[in-house]
């Protein structure tokens, strides 16, 4: 099978050291296996999304000389394609409208399925969840770095798939778009390995191949939260000693020990070496850790 990776950041705001690392090892696992690397725009939730953030994180990219093969995929383009995969679902039994609040199930641990029969509250906006207890159980797969992984999805709760706002979720939207990409390996951080059996059971229900995964160490900031915008992550530099800088460490953190006379060596040198000697072996022996 020919490999094909993929970038798929959320334009929330500009990209910085976590996600730069998130990309820069989905690039050399791809590179280093002569395969494709894609770039997906998640920009399937407008409130989150500045305008122009999307071209930042491209430029951002291009910095680093994380350079794409084809033309960037845009989420919010793919509105029928979702509603597609939701009837296919609704069709075998899988998906359902639910019209509750997260304050009147807040006392639970995950969503109690209130609605399965058919919605308590029709007269209300309806989301769509995915029936969780019906879809293959368990999920198992085996993770490049973490090794066996075993999740029953229904445990985690049926998650949502269209939001009452009519926004699509994140987890119908990335499977429909790995399945149309021909995305075999999915690397990423480990922030979203329990989200994977749901992915996995999606895959499972739509009929699609499912790509091998291979989760990161996360990066934590100086208060051990994870590194994000959300906890205002300072943006990557965009002077060329920074970047050059910024690069080596990025590598130094994936584990691929740069020599330490390539920490100001031109982007494009930089990244020829690496991905020659990309090892993800490597990964295994990184703790998650701040920068």
């Amino acid at each position: 099978m020919s490999y094909i990776g993929r970038f798929a950041p959320t334009p929330s705001g500009p990209l910085h050291l976590g996600s730069l690392i998130a990309a820069l090892a989905s690039f050399l696992d791809a590179r280093h296996a002569q395969g494709r690397w894609l770039v997906r725009i998640e920009d399937i939730d407008p409130p989150r999304c500045p305008a122009g953030t999307a071209n930042t994180i491209l430029r951002q990219l291009e910095a680093f000389g994380l350079t794409w093969d084809g033309s960037v995929h845009y989420q919010s383009e793919r509105h029928a394609d979702y509603q597609a995969a939701l009837e296919r679902l609704v069709e075998r039994g899988l998906a359902y409208p639910c019209s509750c609040s997260r304050k009147e199930w807040r006392r639970h641990a995950i969503y109690p399925g209130w609605c399965r029969q058919g919605p308590l509250h029709p007269e209300r906006p309806l989301a769509w969840r995915l029936r969780s207890d019906l879809g293959t159980r368990p999920i198992e797969w085996e993770d490049r770095r973490l090794g066996h992984q075993c999740f029953d999805p229904a445990e985690l709760g049926d998650v949502v798939l269209k939001r009452k706002d009519d926004f699509w979720a994140y987890q119908l939207a990335v499977v429909v778009d790995d399945a149309d990409q021909g995305v075999s390996d999915v690397v990423r951080g480990a922030d979203l390995l329990d989200n994977t059996p749901w992915q996995r059971q999606l895959q499972d229900a739509l009929d699609f191949p499912a790509p091998r995964y291979l989760h990161l160490p996360l990066v934590l900031g100086d208060n051990g939260q994870k590194l994000s915008k959300q906890n205002l992550a300072p943006a990557l530099p965009t002077d060329t000693p920074g970047i050059r800088h910024t690069l080596h460490h990025a590598l130094q953190r994936l584990g691929q020990q740069p020599p330490c006379a390539m920490s100001h060596a031109r982007v494009a040198d930089q990244l020829d070496a690496a991905i020659n000697a990309w090892n993800p072996e490597r990964l295994r022996h990184i703790t998650t850790g701040a920068p």
